[in-house]
């Protein structure tokens, strides 16, 4: 038996990177899968490998800046299985731009994309979950949601806004709908290759205890743990998965 079997799981931008690696995980582990992006190929292809692998999953196209968003993804996801157990809130984007040049309605993409297009879908999801009795929202924040170190100001500010969506969640949604969140560190990724690859992070994997960029896979891993009830009194908590930034 796998520890998702009958679960529904909704993880947004998981056509790439970390929500893609989670979806095969997810779906490996017993869960039908919602996967959500912007790029029909790569959808298809993540949908089709679940299955390949003898898993279960549909794939809606939806873009997180747009304000249907939410509506698009929850509509899917009843509409393929009738409910949601597990919301794995990880669309987002980086926004290259500095303090000094960056534009309001370029900050404000990064906050919609980041921040508020993870509250509209939870606010969709929560009632399903608190009418079954139980659920899991997972907020994928970031390293950068801690300290500034390393970051541009639309995502660093994004970041921090996501561990305080994360927080208030959890008390507002509490005791039916566990709500935590991960900060990942530097993970190879497309969004980690478009700002230089893992030789523009040499600095702060220079300050990891272990030395090294992390995969998708690890994060999909906390964020398995997070989504059943071995973490069955973890609440309102931030993981960081960053290989030990500053131990």
């Amino acid at each position: 038996m796998g520890r998702l079997d009958n679960k529904v799981a909704i993880i947004t931008g998981s056509t790439s990177g970390m929500g893609r690696d989670t979806a095969y995980l997810f779906a490996k582990e017993g869960a039908k899968v919602v996967v959500t992006g912007r790029n029909e190929a790569r959808a298809k292809e993540v949908v089709d490998r679940i299955r390949a692998d003898g898993g279960e999953a549909v794939y809606v196209l939806a873009d997180a800046a747009d304000k249907s968003f939410a509506q698009t993804v929850f509509d899917a996801a009843m509409e393929a299985y009738g409910t949601v157990d597990v919301l794995m809130n990880n669309a987002g984007m980086l926004s290259l731009a500095q303090f000094a040049t960056i534009t309001a309605e370029e900050f404000m993409e990064d906050i919609n994309i980041n921040v508020t297009s993870a509250l509209m879908l939870s606010q969709k999801a929560a009632p399903v979950m608190r009418e079954k009795g139980e659920g899991h929202i997972i907020n994928v924040a970031s390293i950068v949601g801690w300290a500034a170190h390393w970051g541009f100001v639309a995502y660093v500010t994004s970041k921090h806004a996501m561990v305080g969506l994360t927080k208030a969640m959890a008390n507002e949604l509490a005791p039916t709908i566990h709500v935590n969140g991960i900060c990942p560190g530097a993970i190879r990724t497309a969004m980690l290759d478009s700002v230089g690859g893992e030789s523009a992070f040499e600095p702060m994997i220079a300050r990891t205890a272990l030395h090294r960029v992390g995969e998708g896979s690890e994060i999909a891993s906390a964020a398995l743990f997070l989504a059943t009830s071995d973490s069955s009194f973890v609440d309102g908590q931030l993981l960081r998965v960053d290989g030990g930034v500053d131990v």
